[in-house]
């Protein structure tokens, strides 16, 4: 990863917890439909570019326990982070510290581990779907979707609880070093190609799970309806995903 990368990666934290400070909670309806972009774009390029790469080798039956094991991972991880990854804010009467600490664990292993696979993801590409990628933007630009609306969530979910915006900052700050630093490590390991197709299996399980969520979840208004503006919304995240493959 280059530096502008981190950059980027390390401010789409900054950018939504920005924007949960300025814009009130009532903003729901907006960031439900970010939510559906975000879900549908990633729902994109697990399907046109992860699924290949991930099961188009030998490895193909190891990748799939990965994936479920990702899959799985991620559920327990919600129990801890209260669903913030995909843009939910259930917050109790009551925020106590150890809820915080709960959320920030879930949410920090979480980006950790999605951020592993962007340490090598362009040459994993390149050697396992024997196509030449000029770029491997799609999964960063997917990464950095998610994280905004979470970091929203979560700043809000702060500011409900009536913490100090400085102690607010400090934990988005928190959050939003844990992909840098799965990239750093990755990075810095001797990763063979078996584990390599391994932690990206993993992470495009727990992704997996949330895209799904995300645009499984109806609008609360109607039962079993989606609103027009929400299909619009997924349809335009499916068709920038289509667009990665040009």
């Amino acid at each position: 990863m280059s530096l502008w990368e981190y950059i980027i990666l390390f401010g789409s934290v900054a950018l939504g917890g920005s924007l949960a400070l300025i814009f009130p909670i009532k903003t729901r309806k907006t960031l439900q439909l970010v939510l559906s972009f975000s879900g549908a774009y990633i729902l994109g390029i697990i399907v046109l570019h992860l699924m290949p790469s991930v099961f188009g080798g030998s490895q193909a039956q190891t990748a799939g326990l990965w994936v479920l094991g990702g899959f799985l991972a991620q559920i327990i991880l919600e129990q801890l982070s209260a669903g913030l990854e995909h843009g939910h804010i259930h917050a109790p009467h009551k925020i106590t510290v150890g809820f915080v600490v709960s959320v920030l664990l879930g949410l920090s292993v979480h980006a950790f581990i999605e951020g592993m696979p962007l340490s090598y993801y362009q040459s994993y590409l390149d050697s396992h779907t024997h196509m030449h990628h000029s770029h491997h933007s799609h999964y960063l630009i997917g990464i950095i979707l998610h994280h905004i609306p979470a970091a929203f969530a979560l700043a809000n979910l702060l500011l409900l609880s009536k913490m100090a915006k400085k102690w607010v900052w400090c934990c988005l700050l928190l959050f939003s070093a844990m992909s840098p630093l799965g990239a750093l490590l990755a990075g810095s390991l001797s990763i063979s190609s078996e584990f390599q197709t391994g932690i990206l299996a993993f992470a495009m399980g727990s992704l997996l799970h949330i895209a799904t969520v995300i645009l499984f979840e109806m609008d609360a208004s109607s039962h079993m309806h989606l609103s027009v503006k929400r299909l619009a919304a997924i349809l335009l995240g499916i068709g920038a995903a289509l667009l990665t493959m040009l």
